[in-house]
């Protein structure tokens, strides 16, 4: 391909994909924001008000965070999750040593306490803020927003640029 066409190329994409420095945020950016319990907007705001209250909004970019339906969904993750490891972990430590009940009972209870709770905020996170980049509920009119907000900024520097 010749440098003109590869030249003319790139200016066409440039005029119809928003620039990287935008406020558009890919799938895997939104998720690590979310796990972290960040604003999948932003990344620098709190997602959470409290331990499992997700803000209504980001305290950095205004992005509205109360139209999440978590419900019941990350509780399901971090029970399939931990029972997994657990169960796991404990079928092997009785087969292989078969220690006495209260030495198990002092072990697996506190680490799937601790499991559960060191889980269940990430997971949410995560699940609101796939909520948010997917765009259900009601997060989908906010989206279209920044995506034309987004898209009208990325015309106006191909317009400005010579």
């Amino acid at each position: 391909m010749s440098a003109l066409a590869s030249s003319a190329l790139a200016s066409l994409l440039r005029s119809v994909l928003p620039q990287a420095d935008q406020t558009e945020s890919t799938a895997a950016q939104a998720l690590t924001r979310g796990l972290r319990g960040r604003c999948p907007n932003c990344g620098r705001g709190k997602m959470f008000s409290r331990f499992l209250k997700v803000a209504d909004r980001c305290p950095e970019c205004g992005e509205e965070l109360f139209h999440q339906r978590a419900d019941d969904f990350p509780a399901y993750l971090v029970i399939l999750l931990v029972g997994h490891i657990v169960v796991s972990l404990e079928l092997f430590v009785e087969t292989e040593y078969a220690p006495a009940i209260w030495l198990q009972i002092a072990v697996w209870v506190p680490l799937t306490i601790g499991l559960a709770l060191g889980l269940i905020q990430p997971i949410k996170g995560t699940i609101v803020a796939l909520q948010w980049f997917g765009g259900m509920d009601g997060f989908e009119p906010a989206r279209a927003q920044a995506r034309s907000l987004a898209l009208q900024k990325a015309k106006q520097a191909t317009a400005s640029t010579p």
